[in-house]
């Protein structure tokens, strides 16, 4: 990684900006591509980011990752804040569109300031030796003698005082320095402070742009009538009725193209979305007849797939030999359903197509992968295509995927206008990239003193990876998140995967495959905890031994490996905060306890739960923590953790998308409901203490959330509840 000025015509050129101050672009080399995200979001690129001090003392960032609600746009211009010492209130942001040289700028995988942390703070330290070296040769003292605070670099001695306007120009015309000292932790300022969002009087007052607000010159508007079943295409259609509708201008027929774009359908453009509405509902489509699929027929091959022996993904010791002579035998079977991502804001995106290229404004995590698309399918340049990144109302994974940008350029071109289109709630919850169902069968061994000696996983599922390639001999490469990388000090281990076919599409749901493996490993611990005659807590602790640090693999392993000490921290954190084990709940309540290391980051929850007669289930508490290294801006940390148990209590509690005939039954809140204000729990987030490098937070508060709540549940019912979402009735 290094760090370079750019030009005034070269950042012109790029950014449509002027500045006549000191401009930075970040040079580093990307992360080699991961399982769970796309290879044309990985490629390395030449800069990073920009950093841009003005001569009216203004410092802009230039944000690289699509926001989602996670807070981006401040964790990331807080770092350059810090060593830069800028004063806050003169950092503004601008929101990169996408261009090679910001570098890697997909969004997912709670990665963006574990990855940015570093040329971050570079960009920030880099420009502050410069603007002190400007300010040196102008006030014709050593650089040495000078401090810098808020925006402002002083000169004890004298008195004298220059703001970074001041000396921008100067700082523009000086050499870069190299290896630059980056401060210590514990003279931070900003980092680590809780820190109001940059940009939340322009959301509160409706000025931010998301994607469902663009509006171009000379806009139409469209909506999709796609095929009501996964796989089905336009056999014909008779578009009289729809061109009668007073506004609807055009219709345009859609194929599917692969699993970028796999919804074909009918586009009605109007003059307005409503009209563009009226008119679908008046289009006569007749599509053929795919594959039927069912949710019950799905789960017949899930249930006989459990019980044959499969793939071993992880084979240690001889687990079935351990099994068949331990004291005690514990086995069950956990189930959980298809799962729509639900954003607040359906899928849309605006496009422009013109005899020189393609213009893109969405609501992206990924405007590579878009940009890739989008040029294969209209036969074009990638730079013949620009992305331009809104914020985004929600993602959650499903806005990762390309095929609302696609959708928009293919009716563009067709229209020969710019064109909007709008999904609604229906068309979104009926046609999305799922999280995968799936089926576990748990056997563990334990010896006579009560401690697991043998554990057998074996886990079915239509995979994500072989939706998006079949051919795939690693059909497990994005399932096994939170079983592959297991803690616990079991000397027989056998984990196995079983693929199921599928013709539902699978995509990146929040936290992946750890929402689900989490949810069964915690259970399942709970489970033999109770069996062996232990509380939860001190059984899951006498197996996490003290000092072991595990080799993460993937991408800069070594500097993240799983360092069992800081998961034994987070889970006495919450015992001690929740009153663990100090007090009776009541009849029908119970307390319980989950733990999971996802995304680098570890985080225990302790719920207390109320089950009334008539089985009605109540979350009144869920005290949670969290060490995900240095906590750059404990609120928005805070307000992560909150929201994945929003989320998490949702799957929990209502979240099940099934299918008939190849269709989903479910189209809105009404039937796939989102966990109400009057549901939700009291929620006290502990973020432990550390200066050891960030990592994420935007996911690993959920994987704990469902496995805490069913734990409670048995310690207030006595029962066990294996299937999501959880019914008392089942």
């Amino acid at each position: 990684m290094s760090i370079a000025k750019v030009s005034r015509r070269e950042f012109v050129k790029l950014t449509s900006a002027a500045s006549a101050g000191l401009v930075l672009g970040v040079t580093f080399r990307v992360e080699a591509a991961s399982k769970s995200k796309p290879k044309a979001a990985t490629a390395p690129h030449d800069l990073g980011t920009f950093v841009q001090v003005d001569d009216d003392g203004m410092v802009t960032v230039w944000v690289p990752k699509s926001d989602m609600g996670q807070g981006v746009r401040t964790s990331l211009p807080m770092i350059v804040a810090e060593e830069l010492d800028a004063d806050w209130t003169k950092v503004r942001i601008r929101q990169a569109h996408f261009d090679k040289k910001f570098g890697r700028q997909g969004t997912g995988g709670s990665s963006s300031v574990r990855t940015m942390w570093q040329p971050m703070r570079q960009a920030g330290a880099t420009a502050r030796a410069m603007l002190v070296s400007a300010a040196a040769a102008k006030l014709g003292v050593p650089a040495d003698s000078l401090t810098v605070s808020d925006g402002v670099i002083a000169h004890a001695a004298s008195g004298r005082k220059l703001a970074f306007g001041d000396v921008a120009a100067d700082a523009a015309k000086i050499d870069v320095p190299k290896d630059v000292k980056l401060k210590d932790a514990k003279s931070f300022t900003r980092v680590g402070k809780h820190t109001d969002r940059i940009d939340n009087r322009d959301i509160v007052t409706g000025n931010a742009t998301y994607g469902i607000d663009v509006r171009v010159p000379g806009m139409l508007h469209a909506v999709v009538k796609r095929s009501p079943a996964f796989g089905g295409k336009v056999v014909s259609f008779d578009d009289r009725k729809a061109l009668a509708v007073p506004g609807v201008k055009k219709i345009v027929k859609i194929d599917a193209i692969g699993t970028d774009l796999p919804w074909s359908g009918v586009a009605v453009v109007a003059d307005s979305t409503w009209a563009a509405m009226k008119g679908r509902d008046a289009l006569d489509v007749k599509w053929d007849a795919p594959p039927a699929e069912s949710s019950e027929s799905l789960r017949k091959q899930l249930r006989a797939a459990v019980v044959r022996p499969a793939k071993r993904i992880t084979d240690i010791g001889n687990a079935e030999t351990a099994t068949i002579s331990a004291a005690q035998r514990v086995e069950a079977t956990y189930e959980l359903p298809y799962l729509a991502h639900a954003t607040m804001e359906p899928m849309n995106a605006t496009a422009s197509v013109t005899a020189n290229g393609v213009e893109i404004w969405a609501p992206t995590q990924f405007p590579d992968w878009a940009n890739g698309t989008v040029a294969q399918a209209l036969k074009l340049k990638p730079e013949q295509v620009k992305v331009n990144v809104t914020m985004l109302g929600g993602g959650f994974g499903r806005k990762a995927n390309p095929d609302f940008a696609l959708e928009a350029a293919l009716v563009s071109q067709a229209a020969g206008v710019p064109v909007h289109v709008q999904w609604t709630r229906e068309d979104d919850m009926q046609h999305d990239y799922y999280r995968p169902a799936s089926q576990h069968r748990a056997t563990a061994g334990l010896d006579p003193d009560g401690r697991l000696i043998a554990w057998t996983h074996r886990f079915a599922a239509p995979s994500i990876d072989t939706y998006f390639h079949p051919e795939t001999d690693k059909p497990h490469d994005s399932e096994m998140g939170g079983l592959e990388d297991l803690p616990y000090s079991v000397p027989n281990l056998r984990i196995e995967f079983v693929p199921v076919p599928s013709v539902v599409p699978r995509g990146w749901w929040r936290s992946v495959d750890y929402s689900i493996n989490g949810f069964v490993v915690n259970s399942f611990l709970d489970e033999a905890a109770h069996a062996a005659g232990k509380d939860p807590i001190e059984f899951h602790l006498s197996m996490l031994t003290p000092g072991r640090r595990i080799d993460s693999t993937g991408p800069n392993a070594k500097n993240y490996p799983f360092e069992i000490d800081r998961l034994r921290r987070v889970i006495e954190v919450v015992r001690d905060a929740s009153g663990w084990g100090k007090k009776e709940l009541g009849e029908g309540r119970g307390r319980g306890f989950a733990a999971q290391r996802s995304f680098l980051s570890y985080v225990a929850q302790v719920a207390e739960v109320t089950v009334a007669k008539n089985g009605t289930i109540s979350v009144d508490r869920i005290v949670a923590a969290i060490d995900c290294g240095t906590p750059v801006n404990p609120d928005g940390i805070a307000a992560q953790i909150e929201g994945s148990i929003v989320y998490g209590l949702t799957a929990a509690l209502h979240g099940e998308i099934t299918t008939s005939g190849g269709t989903v039954q479910q189209s809105n809140f009404h039937d796939y409901p989102l966990l109400r204000i009057s549901e939700m729990p009291l929620v006290e987030v502990h973020i432990v203490p550390s200066t050891a490098l960030p990592t994420g937070t935007g996911e690993p508060g959920l994987p704990p959330v469902a496995p805490a709540v069913a734990n409670a549940i048995w310690a207030a019912t006595g029962k066990r509840l294996r299937t999501l979402p959880f019914k008392m009735s089942s």
